[in-house]
């Protein structure tokens, strides 16, 4: 042997014992975390129309396929404390969790198909973990954003045997503000559309403590609503101040808080909201209406026609009907629903306002020119609603096209009228929240058009 031999072997550096045995935890806690994601089933791809009677007509198989796709985002999942709620799930791949916005929306759906106890328990669990100043979750779940989006890269399908618990902010690490009015909304549908006394009396004072937490987020003596950058649905857009859209949502809590009032006997209640809902509606039109335009702008800072705000303003009554003709004249001009009702904003926003990880992912236009069907929905709604039945019936009918198309209700889609995808994204499908909101469009739809098609 020679000497630069046993040199180097009298010499060579050792592994502590204590860190050897950590690098082996590691390799043993990294190897059996994939394990574990890797034995997770994978997902199952949700198309309906083979199952589907071939002899029905596209818009009674499209009205199939949403209500399907709702009922599926419906779940038993486990409470911390181990019991079980019938729960509904924002989506089965990126989303299969409760999100307060997302059920807030699709709970008008939900109460069309009758499915009282999913939305009953939904509520009772976002209750549960209400905080004391009024917050809701924006979201109850069980697995953390980057678990997530690993099980949807591998395919695999989200766990949903774990407990599920609260989260109070979003990814952006800012609240929720229309998350917590939509709750309250889906409450006040509910309590409108079901006579039940224990529920109103059990959980009345905890909604007024949620709206009582959005008030507080109105800047001295102004009586709308200030948030903050990427805190409403079109999460990806830094639209800061006073917002249309998030305070229509405000007005729309008030003004259901006036009539449930009414009709469970809360007179004191039902003075007070209605002065309320007043004076909230007429500082919403001092601050966007814009006369010269026709629309609700989204802000002072942006002057563009966002079909978020506008369309509910015209299909929950705030606006005036002169203004609803407007808007829906302009969202025709601009051809907002075309090829896929509805687009969401009529320009984009310029990029220094969205967000830097959808810019980076290739989808900048996912809050702005992309269409979305539960816009379309409320457009089918706000057409409705302004007896322009034809035109409700056009947009229905690429609406249904779509869904018996793909096999299912996707949740956003490019100009050239497919389900947006990039190499990192690909459209939630089924999106509970467009096919709650779809399933309640059609109804309206045949409402209005007295049961006769």
């Amino acid at each position: 042997m020679s000497k630069l031999t046993q040199l180097y072997k009298t010499t060579k550096p050792r592994i502590p014992l204590f860190v050897a045995f950590l690098l082996g935890a590691l390799s043993w806690y990294v190897l059996s975390y994939w394990r574990r994601l890797l034995g997770l089933p994978p997902i199952v791809r949700t198309r309906l129309e083979g199952r589907i009677d071939a002899n029905l007509s596209r818009s009674e198989k499209a009205i199939q396929i949403a209500s399907a796709n709702l009922r599926a985002g419906i779940e038993k999942r486990y409470m911390p404390d181990g019991r079980q709620k019938r729960v509904l799930c924002a989506g089965m791949r990126n989303f299969r969790e409760p999100w307060a916005r997302d059920f807030g929306f699709a709970s008008f759906g939900l109460i069309e198909l009758n499915e009282i106890q999913a939305t009953r328990e939904t509520l009772e669990v976002f209750l549960q973990h209400q905080t004391a100043d009024g917050q809701f979750p924006v979201k109850i779940h069980a697995t953390n954003m980057f678990e997530r989006y690993i099980i949807s890269l591998l395919g695999r399908q989200q766990p949903i045997d774990l407990p599920i618990r609260p989260k109070y902010t979003t990814a952006h690490n800012t609240v929720s503000l229309d998350g917590n009015a939509l709750l309250i909304i889906a409450a006040l549908l509910y309590l409108s559309k079901i006579d039940d006394v224990p529920f109103f009396q059990a959980h009345w004072q905890a909604f007024k403590n949620g709206l009582t937490w959005l008030e507080g987020h109105a800047l001295g003596d102004d009586e709308l609503l200030h948030q903050g950058a990427y805190t409403d649905w079109a999460d990806s857009v830094s639209r800061v101040g006073r917002v249309l859209y998030t305070n229509v949502l405000y007005w729309k809590a008030l003004h259901d808080f006036a009539n449930v009032a009414k009709k469970y006997g809360s007179e004191e209640d039902v003075a007070d909201f209605s002065a309320r809902a007043s004076r909230v509606k007429e500082v919403i039109n001092n601050e966007f209406w814009r006369e010269d335009l026709g629309y609700f702008v989204t802000s002072m800072e942006f002057e563009l026609l966002n079909s978020d705000g506008n369309l509910l303003a015209v299909a929950w009554g705030l606006a005036t009907a002169r203004q609803s003709h407007a808007i829906l004249d302009n969202l025709r001009r601009m051809a907002m629903a075309d090829p896929v009702p509805t687009q969401v904003t009529d320009r984009i926003y310029g990029s220094k306002y969205i967000a830097i990880e959808n810019r980076l992912g290739g989808i900048p236009h996912y809050h702005t020119l992309a269409a979305w069907l539960w816009l379309g929905g409320w457009h089918v709604v706000a057409l409705t609603r302004m007896g322009r039945l034809s035109e409700a019936r056009e947009l229905l009918n690429r609406i249904d096209q779509l869904i018996v198309r793909d096999g299912v209700v996707h949740e956003v889609f490019d100009s050239d009228g497919r389900p947006l995808k990039s190499f990192w994204y690909s459209s939630e499908a089924p999106l509970t929240w467009s096919a709650g909101v779809i399933v309640y469009a059609h109804s309206c739809y045949q409402r209005g058009l007295g049961g006769q098609d």
